[in-house]
């Protein structure tokens, strides 16, 4: 379970940083390439959300999800996974949505992407991460939907680098869940 977990992190993390820096490096790409780009990110985002919410509840046997209380985020991840896959295909199905509504669109998963993120680092030990993401993605959600006509190649640098610094910060929690699986000894050796 935790190597999954690690590995799903870790393949959102690298996505994260491909995607920041090819917005960063060509900004000028038409907005129909950054809209597919985004559109694949943010189902795969939808799916690793996903299989969040309905992994299983921690307790007794499940002791290495590392939640605080208990309780499980399956609600926030659920919600967070459905808008972040129902976006992708809307994106891929549209990709000739103008550079503002898309603007807007990735603002919105940003912000819920985000707050789902928050929710569940205040249920983690160690959190720290995946708190530092979900705060980093409603400040870049925020700005870019106040700001949706700053014109396509803020926006995609703003995006960039949005993803780029989330993906650092996934690839560092992947990090940690490995990490916190070789400590625990007879459990790592379990999975």
């Amino acid at each position: 379970m935790l190597k999954r977990e690690a590995w799903l992190l870790g393949i959102r993390g690298v996505l994260a940083v491909l995607f920041g820096i090819v917005a960063v490096i060509w900004p000028g790409l038409t907005v129909l390439a950054l809209a597919l780009i985004f559109g694949i990110f943010a189902i795969v985002t939808g799916v690793e959300q996903l299989v969040h919410a309905f992994r299983p509840a921690p307790g007794p046997s499940n002791v290495v999800t590392g939640f605080a209380d208990g309780t499980s985020p399956r609600l926030a991840r659920g919600m967070a996974g459905v808008v972040g896959i129902v976006l992708g295909v809307m994106v891929l199905v549209w990709p000739g949505l103008t550079a503002v509504v898309l603007a807007i669109l990735v603002g919105v998963w940003a912000v819920v992407t985000g707050l789902s993120d928050l929710w569940l680092a205040t249920r983690q030990h160690g959190g720290w991460s995946l708190a530092l993401i979900g705060a980093l993605a409603i400040v870049a959600g925020l700005f870019i939907m106040i700001r949706p006509a700053a014109g396509a190649l803020a926006i995609a640098w703003a995006i960039g680098i949005y993803a780029i610094v989330s993906g650092i910060l996934l690839l560092v929690a992947a990090y940690q869940l490995t990490h916190q699986g070789t400590g625990r000894g007879h459990m790592a050796a379990a999975h």
